[in-house]
């Protein structure tokens, strides 16, 4: 049977149901009146938000803009810092690749206004850095799977709400500035306005953010752990560039269906520019210089996505049609030029070296999406069932020139860029297209009997994918490759008392494979010495997921939880040998990855945020969230951790409102626990500084209010620790080809942003 016949047999059986359905979960529009906010509550706030409490069976956090905004966000990455179980691996001052419980970013589900969206990352991962804060309505962490999502949720799931008609009245226009530790100035604009359009709302908002990371590295080599300082790098690298954006969304809801429209788009320009000079001997000065590389990457990012949904009740019952449609375009153009001083210790040669490689690389990845559901209630309880369909196109073409030539070089002067490049050629496994075609029927059963709420449900996930590259070996290749999984899940919710309840949650989840993996390109050298080549017959990763939670209701507005988690993940993808020699020869293999082995990955997480009225302070809110992260792997060398995954996550922080004054103050601490990463060639120790906010703010009247903010007030450093190998067998013995110490620290930034409301 063909995914399009299933797709058709699974439609109308969901559309003969509801012809036989009766009535049940009818939207009102008086009750959407109700949640909708004025302007003012949301920007000129006189109130402390906490923490939500969500009623349903599923284990989810959920956070208001009004949670984060007084600290001013810049993205959506920036307000997830403050979540549990967030961490980061990126640079300071970044928050790009969020890693939930601390895994890969490709074992998180991104979701916007709870869709998919296509992300540029190898990993299949979205950067959360490309979604200005302005837009967001509240953000979930969602800490188990459900059978209407899609199953790739290994960790969990962020779904970042979008603002839409129902959920403010009014417009405000916000404006502000940013000032950088090398003493630049970016500016921020933007509004957002929403009102009645014929019988519905909309909302529409613009946003232009300035962007800018001014950072310094330096990086010590030596030949092993205690052994000599064979150079050291000192590096500028400085990150300029300004975010656009533009969202809306129109909605339209009576007594028996709705209608939700909704858009957005952003663009990401930066510049990266990186400036390394490399000293031998452990000094640093003209004597001692060896190389100067000037490494320059033109970035025009482009994300954009169109969704319609309708929900009417039909004959009774209540069915759902949606449709959607995003795009991501990734250009970048990368320019790297070295000029080398010493060759054979033979210091200033009359005909110094240079090389230069200028890289395109162009990545569009279009996914198209469409369900149809219908929900009906059945004696005590409600089932919804359907099937959903997604269409994915991606298409990667990357080409270089690699410029190198000797030229006569007075000592410590950067020649004159000599010649021009071309023609450009494909890079090994550069140019190749993936096609994903996937669908997934599911049904889901959920109900309520006295304290108790509970869910059940079990999703058939199918998948065709064909992989095209026009690098590999044996010239231009085409594979296929199928693969299905049921992926049942279940959660129960038991109230003990008002204000005590307990979750549990039982899931099977997957991971597919990053597409690097999948295209069937040899890359000579590239782990260490080895060669690498792609294997697009690999199957997901799977896991079975347990979460148990407490939550406990503190006064009114307080909320504070305590959640264990574990996953058995299976068929782990990992690199391993072929046992063929590499093209570096004796030593050196040609390595490929495959499914082999299990993992383990478990946690506790706690978190908290209340007012302290019952210490008499009731202007005076706290947050503190602490999550213990662990895990349990074996690769050719022996046991580890998930790569890269935090020990713990930490976040503290309070806000004190003085409302006789019209005035606010707070500040927020975090701290993230040390990372390990071990591949074949290389192993990397990651260690972070603490990150302090503050803020202070003034409101003037009932509609303006304005904000400074400082940010990373710690001058927060990232450090990594190298240990670089030739072969597998070099890396067994401990034989080491370098190891290397970077250190890299950013300076304060400080922002004064304000927010009028019409």
């Amino acid at each position: 049977m063909t995914k399009r016949t299933l797709f058709g047999v699974a439609s109308a059986i969901s559309l003969a149901a509801s012809a036989q359905a009766y009535a049940a979960d009818a939207v009102v529009a008086a009750d959407d009146a109700d949640r909708t906010k004025t302007v003012e509550e949301l920007v000129v706030t006189g109130e402390i938000a906490f923490r939500n409490r969500v009623d349903g069976p599923e284990p989810v956090l959920s956070y208001d803009l009004e949670y984060f905004q007084r600290f001013e966000p810049l993205t959506a990455g920036d307000a997830l810092k403050r979540v549990p179980s967030v961490a980061f691996l990126s640079d300071v001052l970044e928050s790009d690749g969020a890693r939930l419980r601390g895994l890969d970013p490709g074992y998180t589900q991104i979701l916007i206004n709870g869709e998919k969206v296509p992300g540029a990352g190898l990993d299949r991962s979205f950067f959360v850095d490309r979604i200005p804060a302005e837009l967001i309505e509240r953000v979930e962490v969602v800490r188990s799977a459900s059978a209407n999502r899609s199953g790739d949720a290994m960790a969990g799931a962020l779904n970042i709400v979008l603002r839409d008609g129902y959920s403010v009245d009014g417009g405000y226009v916000r404006a502000g500035a940013l000032h950088f530790d090398d003493k630049r100035v970016k500016g921020t604009v933007g509004g957002v306005y929403s009102g009645e359009l014929g019988p519905g709302r909309f909302i529409v908002g613009a946003n232009i953010q300035g962007r800018r990371n001014p950072k310094q590295k330096t990086s010590w080599r030596y030949s092993e752990p205690g052994g000599a300082l064979d150079d050291i790098e000192v590096q500028s690298d400085v990150r300029d560039g300004a975010d656009y954006s533009v969202n809306g969304s129109y909605d339209l809801r009576t007594d028996t269906d709705s209608l939700k429209l909704s858009g957005f788009f952003v663009r990401t320009n930066r510049y990266e520019d990186e400036d390394s000079i490399e000293y031998l001997g452990g000094r640093v000065g003209p004597a001692d210089l060896s190389t100067y590389n000037d490494n320059n990457v033109d970035i025009r990012t482009d994300n954009w996505s169109l969704s319609g949904r309708w929900d009417k009740d039909m004959a009774g019952g209540r069915t759902r049609l949606k449709l959607g449609y995003a795009e991501l375009k990734d250009r970048q153009d990368e320019v790297e030029e070295e000029y080398e001083y010493r060759r054979d210790a033979v210091p200033f040669p009359d005909d110094d070296r240079f090389t230069g490689d200028l890289t395109f690389t162009r990545l569009t990845d279009r996914e198209l999406s469409g369900e149809i559901s219908h929900k009906r209630d059945v004696g005590v309880a409600a089932v919804e069932f359907g099937v959903q369909y997604a269409k994915k196109d991606r298409d990667t073409e990357i080409t270089t020139d690699r410029n190198r030539i000797t030229i006569p070089n007075p000592p410590g002067a950067r020649p004159t860029l000599p010649g021009a490049y071309g023609p450009f050629l494909p890079v090994a496994g550069g140019v190749n297209q993936i096609e994903e075609e996937r669908i997934d029927p599911f049904v889901m059963v959920t109900g309520e009997a006295g304290a108790l709420s509970w869910e059940a449900g079990l999703r058939w996930e199918n998948t065709d994918t064909t992989i095209e590259d026009a690098t590999a070996p044996a010239g231009a290749q085409s594979v296929q490759n199928d693969y299905s999984f049921v992926l049942p899940s279940a959660h129960l919710r038991w109230s003990l008392t008002p204000a005590d309840r307990i979750n549990v949650s039982v899931a099977r989840t997957v991971r597919r494979p990053n597409f690097d993996f999948l295209s069937p390109a040899e890359l000579l050298a590239e782990l260490g010495d080895n060669d690498f080549l792609g294997n697009p017959n690999l199957k997901p990763e799977s896991a079975w997921g347990l979460d148990v939670g407490y939550e406990r209701r503190l006064g009114s507005r307080g909320v504070a939880g305590v959640n264990v988690f574990y996953r058995d993940v299976t068929d782990l993808v990992e690199v391993a040998s072929t046992g063929e020699e590499g093209s570096e020869g004796d030593g050196t293999f040609v390595l490929t990855p495959r499914n082999t082995g299990d993992g383990k990955v478990w946690g506790i997480e706690f978190d908290v945020s209340t007012p302290l009225t019952f210490a008499g302070l009731e202007n005076t809110g706290v947050f503190f969230n602490y999550s213990w992260l662990d895990s349990d792997i074996s690769d050719e060398f022996g046991g580890r951790r998930f790569n890269d995954q935090a020990k713990y996550v930490l976040n503290a922080g309070f806000i004190h409102d003085l409302p006789a004054w019209g005035a606010a103050f707070g500040a927020t601490y975090r701290k993230q626990g040390r990372a390990y990463g071990r591949v074949i060639g290389e192993e990397v120790t990651t260690t972070y500084g603490a990150d302090l906010e503050v803020f202070v703010e003034k409101r003037l009247g009932d509609r303006f209010v304005v904000r400074l903010t400082g940010s990373n007030l710690l001058d927060s450093k990232k450090k990594e620790a190298f240990d670089k190998f030739t072969t597998i067998e070099d890396q067994v013995d401990r034989n080491y080809d370098e190891y290397e110490l970077e250190e890299e620290q950013a300076g304060p930034v400080f922002q004064l942003v304000a927010r009028m409301t019409f």
